[in-house]
């Protein structure tokens, strides 16, 4: 596993032999995708949250590879490099997850037919929801499943029940477009690294990359995406395909989560047959992969123990 030795290397360059390029969904649209083959281990897709680019994410890759997995990930339509859905570039705008599905399927189909097996795949916040909800629909199918802080539920200061019906009513009396608050994650007193992760040196990493490339930078989500977050969460809460879903599944919880909403995962966990959960205690916040070493080394750690015995 990396060190802090590897700081430079791992997570403010992408390694010479990873691609950074273009996929083509099906309607044309370009998502942008990071590519490095593995050493015959298997095959492993990552994709992160709202918001995340694929920069954020370089150290896990580069652990993953380290132990032998051809590594890939894409940037979501609407973030990232892979455009945007609105005419502010700063507003994290999608009225509708289904297209973001399709993407994910696509990719996937293309990318599994060319890497070898097991092919596993880990989604962190949004992308968790999105992963689960695409194995669910058929979408793709994964020999293990790893879900990091899965968006399942959405924490809002004025309860679920509540934000869901301003956001819908937003929707209603405005342009569905336009920002839900001002500043990035979510409205409140918390500054933004604490909302994310105890490591100083880790958050620093992504205003880096954004100051090296601005194009990345994305802001507050608009109240169409809001609105279809609580929406799109609540539906798959109640899909009873949960209790029929067999594939193995580890998921990682932050009790302390400010922004998804930690029991609502861990219901959903519940439900699954072959699901593992792991719970992290108020040493840990949301992005449990970019947190202290504590943390991400015991949620690296217990990632691999789970592929080793799901996806051997």
């Amino acid at each position: 596993m990396s060190t802090t030795t590897d700081y430079a290397a791992l997570r403010r360059a992408v390694p010479n032999d990873a691609c950074l390029g273009f996929d083509t969904a099906a309607d044309g649209w370009r998502l942008r995708r990071f590519s490095r083959d593995g050493r015959g281990r298997g095959a492993l897709m990552f994709q992160g949250g709202r918001g995340d680019m694929i920069e954020k994410y370089l150290e896990a890759f580069a652990d993953w590879h380290e132990r032998g997995w051809a590594v890939t990930a894409f940037d979501w339509r609407g973030q990232g490099g892979s455009g945007r859905l609105c005419t502010d570039p700063r507003v994290g705008h999608c009225d509708d997850f289904a297209p973001l599905v399709d993407d994910l399927a696509g990719v996937w189909r293309r990318w599994t037919s060319e890497q070898g097996g097991p092919h596993v795949i880990v989604g962190h916040s949004m992308g968790g929801y999105l992963v689960l909800r695409a194995l669910l629909e058929g979408a793709i199918s994964a020999d293990a499943v790893v879900l990091v802080a899965p968006m399942l539920g959405l924490r809002s200061p004025v309860g679920s029940w509540l934000g869901a019906r301003i956001a819908q009513a937003m929707v209603r009396v405005g342009d569905p477009a336009r920002p839900a608050w001002k500043s990035h994650e979510r409205p409140g007193m918390l500054p933004r690294q604490r909302l994310l992760t105890a490591d100083p040196a880790r958050y620093a990493d992504e205003e880096w990359w954004l100051s090296a490339q601005p194009e990345l930078r994305l802001g507050p989500p608009s109240w169409a995406w809001l609105a279809e977050a609580f929406t799109a969460t609540a539906r798959l809460r109640a899909d009873i395909g949960l209790t029929t879903l067999t594939t193995p599944v580890l998921m990682l919880v932050a009790d302390d989560d400010r922004l998804v909403d930690p029991q609502a995962a861990a219901q959903v966990a519940a439900r699954l047959p072959n699901a593992t959960l792991l719970r992290f205690g108020p040493e840990a916040a949301h992005e449990l992969l970019r947190e202290a070493d504590p943390v991400r080394q015991r949620a690296m750690a217990e990632i691999d123990a789970f592929l080793d015995r799901h996806a051997a």
